[in-house]
């Protein structure tokens, strides 16, 4: 009978003492949807090394198990996933959420936009970040910019584009405010995932696409159809792109835990910029001269006549929709306060001649 009240009470002091562990001691197991494949570098390789961070710094205690694009979820629909919370998070971008919102895009990246610093000044101290969460809260998201990448190319070609009026009638995958400005050019848009790029295009469902950088554009296989790749990219000089979180899960995270996530997403951030500033180089001179891609820049007016499209978008997107509108004034607002300050510290390339 002793022994019986011995273990009893042993039982439950062990009760009594799990019950009093810290909340950081609690093991916590989060599913991480992911909008780019694993071995998509920059995009789906940052997050398996985000997930492998968090784990490290909780010494397992928790961890964020990472699900390839389709496996639980299609691969731009995070947003939804983590507001229902079917799932807990979520390694995607503001710009995959424009139908809901077109003004999510400027969270992304914005048409002869800012360098990494003056977005982020924006982002984090000029207003933007407040404005995406204002969004995203509305559905239960708490939402962390996480990543984040240097210029991308504009475009591959089948023939190589003279005039852009040959951009007429064209059929092609377009990503972000982008995307509008080539409509107005008279190009025919839709946003397809990563993966759905190559067989659109061996299909001809659309006869040219962009989508990121060479490091990751090779990966995809589309210089196998289209061999004219285009610079500059435009339309997205940075990218930056997040984690969404359900936030009812957020929430009920110890503070430790939420610390880690964030601290976390700062590293990530800095990594993949410094990544892709790194390998592309490397990649371009790969593309040219073992896959016989032919780099080429569109010419001054060119690229005049897509900054002419992009203020008339700008113009009448606001117009038509007040929230866009609102975030447009805060980031052109941030843009002017920032350009006494940009305009002085300006450098050209080189000054010897």
């Amino acid at each position: 009978m002793r022994f019986v009240k011995t273990l009893a009470l042993t039982a439950f002091a062990a009760t009594v003492a799990l019950s009093a562990m810290p909340a950081e001691a609690q093991k916590v197991r989060w599913k991480l949807h992911s909008a780019w494949g694993s071995a998509v570098p920059h995009l789906g390789t940052s997050a398996v090394r985000y997930a492998e961070n968090i784990s490290r710094m909780t010494g397992g205690d928790f961890n964020m198990k990472f699900f390839e694009p389709g496996a639980l979820i299609p691969a731009n629909e995070g947003f939804d996933a983590t507001s229902k919370g079917s799932i807990e998070a979520a390694w995607t971008t503001a710009g995959y959420d424009v139908g809901k919102y077109p003004a999510l895009a400027f969270f992304t990246a914005v048409p002869f936009g800012p360098s990494m610093g003056e977005y982020f000044a924006w982002k984090k101290f000029g207003g933007g970040d407040d404005l995406e969460q204002e969004i995203y809260g509305q559905h239960g998201v708490k939402k962390i910019d996480c990543f984040a990448i240097g210029p991308e190319t504009s475009g591959w070609f089948k023939v190589e584009i003279k005039d852009l009026e040959q951009l007429r009638g064209l059929k092609m995958r377009f990503f972000g405010l982008g995307a509008r400005v080539m409509q107005k050019l008279g190009v025919s848009t839709q946003l397809l995932a990563g993966g759905d790029i190559f067989p659109a295009l061996e299909k001809g469902v659309i006869d040219a696409t962009e989508f990121s950088m060479p490091a990751m554009d090779i990966k995809y296989g589309f210089y196998q159809i289209a061999k004219n790749n285009y610079f500059p990219g435009w339309h997205q000089q940075v990218s930056v792109s997040h984690l969404l979180i359900n936030m009812e899960k957020w929430n009920a995270l110890p503070d430790k835990y939420r610390a880690i996530i964030e601290i976390a997403c700062g590293e990530s951030i800095h990594n993949t910029y410094a990544e892709t500033e790194y390998v592309n180089p490397f990649a371009m001179v790969e593309m040219g001269e073992k896959y016989g891609v032919q780099t080429r820049r569109w010419t001054d007016d060119q690229i005049a006549a897509f900054e002419k499209a992009w203020l008339e978008v700008l113009e009448e997107d606001a117009k038509a929709d007040p929230l866009f509108k609102k975030v447009a004034d805060s980031y052109l607002g941030f843009r002017k306060i920032y350009s006494k300050w940009g305009d002085a510290q300006a450098l050209k390339p080189t000054y010897i001649k």
